[in-house]
């Protein structure tokens, strides 16, 4: 039987500390969520490796690494409501509900999103609401948002999303321009967005993030 604990211990020494992961919550907070339940069944073994999951329906699984560094970044507090996009599986959900007061996920693949619900019931992570829809829509009804995450590749930021962050809070994002990308914090300033560069990264384009293509003669 695999001791995932002990890959949960090894995957925070060896992929998270060293990438100056320096917030105590993130740090316990990925030692204590079973990543292992957030991925299919075939692929538990390979939960832990450091790199990005393939999750089906075109989404992915963000290595832990790039996760962790974008929860450090972002500094989520215990009195914050975050809306997360792309909840996959249910693992970057479940995550935020150990930083956060509450969490509400979107997901837009039924199928995801079913699996999602049942590993977030089974592992008791009771702070996340999921809400299937749009990922691009995000879920108004529960917001205004102190903090905003979303697991995937971008390209344009769609308005409707802006329009759920509070003023003075934040939108972390990989923003893909071609095959590279770089993690930046957007802060609500005013009504518009002033964005920072963190760190590079790189991820699939979520759905509904795309650029649209510019028509040329």
């Amino acid at each position: 039987m695999s001791d995932f604990s002990a890959r949960r211990r090894n995957m925070v020494d060896t992929q998270i500390r060293p990438s100056d992961v320096t917030k105590f919550p993130v740090i316990s907070a990925m030692l204590s969520v079973a990543r292992e339940a957030f991925v299919p069944r075939a692929k538990r073994e390979a939960a832990y490796i450091g790199d990005t999951m393939d999750l089906g329906a075109g989404r992915i699984l963000l290595d832990a690494r790039v996760f962790a560094k974008m929860l450090d970044a972002v500094n989520v507090q215990p009195n914050e409501m975050v809306l997360h996009i792309g909840a996959g599986m249910g693992y970057g959900p479940a995550v935020l509900a150990q930083l956060a007061e509450a969490v509400v996920a979107v997901e837009e693949d039924d199928t995801l999103a079913s699996e999602a619900q049942t590993a977030l019931s089974d592992q008791n992570a009771d702070a996340v609401a999921l809400h299937t829809g749009p990922l691009a829509d995000g879920a108004a009804a529960f917001g205004p948002y102190d903090v905003m995450i979303l697991e995937g590749g971008v390209e344009v930021m769609p308005d409707a999303l802006i329009a759920q962050i509070k003023e003075g809070g934040r939108i972390c994002a990989i923003f893909m321009h071609g095959a590279l990308g770089v993690v930046r914090i957007g802060y609500k300033l005013d009504g518009a967005m002033v964005w920072r560069d963190v760190f590079n990264a790189a991820a699939p384009v979520l759905p509904g993030f795309a650029a649209v293509p510019e028509f040329a003669l």
